[in-house]
C-alpha cells in the first residue's frame, strides 16, 4: 500500500500537510500538519421509503449493527422477528428489503438467519456501535474567515477545459448533486450560494438525521470535494466545475471514528434517490472492509444491501460516481488485503477478484482514477483494466487540487477523492444542458466524450489507447460534455486543427462565423487552448474580420506552461459574420508549442 495516502477517504493526507503551509489561506498555525479525518455525514432516506419503527433500546456496551436482508416490500414480520431474537430495529428500508438492526446478543445473526423470509444477515462492523448513534451531537458550525483571494485559472480546471465549458453553461440550479462524504460547510462563502439545505441530511449510523446542521463537516474532506464540484463563480476564491448547480450534503461519516459503514451508505443512496439528486459523488470506501468478499456471510450481506440501495437510487434517476482508491493497487488482479478490518485489528488475508471495493465496484457506479498535472497517472491511484471507467485530475506531488475548506478557508489536497468530483461536476453540466438524460445516458456520454490517454511505458497498464487500465475511457472533458448540446446553431464556433508555433514565428488559426445577426457581443467569449512550455514568450491576439486586433495575452506568465482559458472581449463594434483569427506570436528561442484548439461563443 502507498504509505502516505489515506485509502479510506480517497485523498492524500500528505498532500494536505505538505502543501498546506503555502496553499491554505487564513488557517491556524497547526492546520497544515493535520492529516484529514474521514468522518462520514449523516444518513438520510425519504420518510415514504423508511418503515416506521419504534425507537431502539438505549445504547449498551457490546451493541453491534447488522443488515437483515429480506424481500422488498412490507418488512413487518421480519422486524418483529428482530425484536423476538434479542435485537432492535434502528432503521428499515422497505423499498429494498433492508433492515438495520442492533443487538448485544452474540447469537443474533445466526438466530435471524433461521427466520422465514430472511435472505441474508451480516454484521456491518467488528466494533461496537458508538453511543453517539443514539443521541448524535451536531457537528461544529465553524466561524467564517473572509478572503481576499480572487478567482484564477487552476491547472485542474484548464486540464479538463472546465474554464472553456463555462462559456457554454455554468450549470443549472435545477440540478442537484449529492456529496456523500464527511459533511459540507454550508456557510463557506464559495459554497453558500449553491447550497441546498432542504435536501441535506446526516446518514451517520444508518438513518436520516434531518436536524439543521447535521450535514456539516466533521473534517475538511467533504467541503473540499463540494468546492471542486460547485464552488460559486462569484469572484472569490475558486470556481467549481459546475458553479451553477446545487450542492446537497449527505454526511455519512461517523463521529468519532470517521468511518463510513454500510448502513450509512445505504441511507445515503436511499436519500439520494428520494430527493432527486441527478449525480452523487462518493470519495470513500465502505468500512470496515477495504474489499467485501461474497464467501463471507457478513460481507455478502454488505454487498447485497449497498447494491440494492445503489440500484434504487439509479432507478430514481441518480448516477453514482466514485473514487477508485489511493493504494496504487490493481483492482483487476486482487491478491491480498492487509488493511481490513479497519475498525479493530487489521489482518492480512488472501482475496480474489470476486471481492469488491464498495461502492466504486458496484454495477452502474462510475469508477474514477486520478491523474496528475498533465496526461499522467497519479502515483497513488488504483487502476485496473475493465474496472476504471474514466480519469480526472486528482493532484500529485507539488500539484494538488485547490478547493474550499471549512471556515471560509482554502487549501490543496491530492487523491482519487479529488478526481471523482471533477467527473461529478462534468456530469452535472451534462444534465444541465440536457435534463432528460438518464444515468445510463450520462455514463455513455462521459465515456464517449473523454479524451483518450494511451498507456505509458508501464507493464501494469493494459488495454488500448481508447480504453485501458490506467485511464479507462480517458480523461474527462467538460467542454466536449456541453459543447454538443447547448450552443444554438450559428452561435458557437471552434477550430480543432493543430497549428504549430515555432520559435520567433507568427501563426494564425481561422474560424469562419456565419448565421449571426448584427454585431458581435460586448462579452464575446474566446476559448483558447495553446500548448507551449514558456507562455511568457507569447503574444496572443484575436483578429476581427475587418482586421481589428484585440490582444488577450501579452507575454505574461513567465515560465508557466500552456494557455488554456476563456477570455472575454468587447467586440461590439465588429460585424459578427466573417473570418476571425487567433494570432499567436512567439518572441523568443528554445520553447515551442501549438495552438491545440480555440473557439468563439457569441
Amino acid at each position: 500500500m502507498f504509505s502516505h495516502i489515506s485509502s479510506r477517504l480517497r485523498h492524500s493526507a500528505l498532500a494536505a500537510a505538505a502543501l498546506g503551509a503555502t496553499m491554505v489561506l487564513a488557517a491556524p498555525a497547526g492546520f497544515a500538519q493535520a492529516a484529514e479525518s474521514t468522518t462520514p455525514e449523516p444518513s438520510g432516506a425519504s420518510a415514504a421509503r423508511v418503515a416506521t419503527v419504534a425507537a431502539p433500546a438505549a445504547w449498551a456496551a457490546g451493541t453491534r449493527a447488522y443488515l437483515v436482508i429480506t424481500a422488498p416490500g412490507d418488512t413487518t414480520a421480519v422486524r418483529t422477528a428482530v425484536a423476538n431474537n434479542g435485537g432492535s430495529v434502528f432503521a428499515a428500508y422497505d423499498a429494498i428489503g433492508v433492515i438495520v438492526a442492533h443487538s448485544t446478543s452474540t447469537t443474533f445473526a445466526s438466530a435471524m438467519r433461521a427466520v422465514s423470509g430472511v435472505q441474508q444477515v451480516g454484521a456491518t462492523r467488528t466494533s461496537d456501535v458508538p453511543a453517539d448513534a443514539y443521541n448524535p451531537a451536531l457537528p461544529a458550525n465553524p466561524a467564517q474567515s473572509a478572503t481576499t483571494l480572487t478567482e484564477s485559472n487552476r491547472w485542474d480546471m484548464t486540464q479538463i477545459k472546465a474554464d472553456q465549458a463555462w462559456a457554454v453553461t455554468t450549470g443549472s440550479a435545477a440540478v442537484k448533486v449529492g456529496v456523500l462524504d464527511t459533511g459540507v460547510d454550508d456557510q463557506h462563502q464559495d459554497i453558500a450560494p449553491n447550497f441546498n439545505a432542504a435536501d441535506s441530511v446526516s446518514c451517520a449510523y444508518g438513518k436520516a438525521d434531518t436536524r439543521a446542521g447535521a450535514w456539516r463537516d466533521i473534517d475538511t474532506h467533504g467541503t473540499h470535494v463540494a468546492g471542486t464540484i460547485a464552488a460559486a463563480k462569484n469572484g472569490k476564491g475558486v470556481i467549481g466545475v459546475a458553479p451553477g448547480v446545487k450542492i446537497s450534503s449527505v454526511r455519512i461519516a461517523e463521529k468519532p471514528s470517521g468511518l463510513f459503514f454500510a448502513e450509512n451508505t445505504i441511507c445515503g443512496f436511499m436519500w439520494s434517490g428520494d430527493h432527486g439528486f441527478k449525480v452523487t459523488n462518493n470519495s470513500y470506501y465502505t468500512d470496515p472492509w477495504q474489499f467485501n468478499c461474497p464467501d463471507n456471510v457478513d460481507q455478502a450481506a454488505i454487498i447485497e444491501g449497498v447494491k440494492r440501495a445503489q440500484a434504487y437510487a439509479e432507478s430514481k434517476g441518480s448516477l453514482q460516481i466514485a473514487a477508485a482508491g489511493n493504494s496504487n493497487y490493481d483492482l483487476a488482479n486482487k491478491t491480498t488485503d492487509s488493511e481490513s478490518p479497519n475498525d479493530s485489528t487489521p489482518v492480512t488475508r488472501t482475496i480474489t477478484n470476486a471481492c469488491v471495493d464498495i461502492p466504486t465496484e458496484l454495477p452502474g457506479v462510475v469508477t474514477v482514477a486520478a491523474m496528475g498535472s498533465g496526461n499522467v497517472k497519479a502515483s497513488y491511484s488504483n487502476f485496473g483494466n475493465g474496472v476504471i471507467d474514466i480519469a480526472a485530475p486528482g493532484g500529485d506531488g507539488a500539484s494538488g487540487v485547490y478547493s474550499t475548506l471549512p471556515g471560509g478557508k482554502y487549501g490543496s489536497k491530492s487523491g482519487t477523492s479529488m478526481a471523482s468530483p471533477h467527473v461529478a461536476g462534468v456530469a452535472a453540466l451534462m444534465v444541465s444542458v440536457d435534463p432528460a438524460l438518464t444515468p445510463a445516458d450520462i455514463r455513455g456520454r462521459l465515456a464517449t466524450q473523454a479524451n483518450d490517454v494511451a498507456c505509458p511505458s508501464d507493464s501494469r497498464c493494459t488495454g488500448t489507447t481508447a480504453k485501458n487500465g490506467f485511464f479507462g475511457e480517458g480523461q474527462t472533458d467538460a467542454l466536449k460534455a456541453v459543447g454538443g448540446f447547448t450552443p444554438p446553431p450559428g452561435k458557437y464556433f471552434e477550430n480543432l486543427t493543430d497549428v504549430t508555433v515555432a520559435d520567433n514565428a507568427t501563426v494564425e488559426s481561422p474560424i469562419t462565423v456565419s448565421g449571426v445577426t448584427g454585431n458581435a457581443p460586448a462579452t464575446l467569449k474566446v476559448g483558447v487552448d495553446i500548448k507551449h512550455t514558456y507562455i511568457g514568450d507569447l503574444k496572443v491576439d484575436l483578429v476581427a474580420p475587418d482586421g481589428t486586433v484585440y490582444t488577450v495575452h501579452n507575454r505574461t506568465g513567465g515560465s508557466a506552461d500552456n494557455i488554456a482559458t476563456t477570455f472575454t472581449v468587447n467586440a461590439s463594434s465588429e460585424v459578427a459574420n466573417g473570418v476571425w483569427k487567433l494570432r499567436v506570436n512567439d518572441n523568443a528561442s528554445q520553447d515551442t508549442g501549438r495552438i491545440d484548439a480555440w473557439n468563439l461563443t457569441f
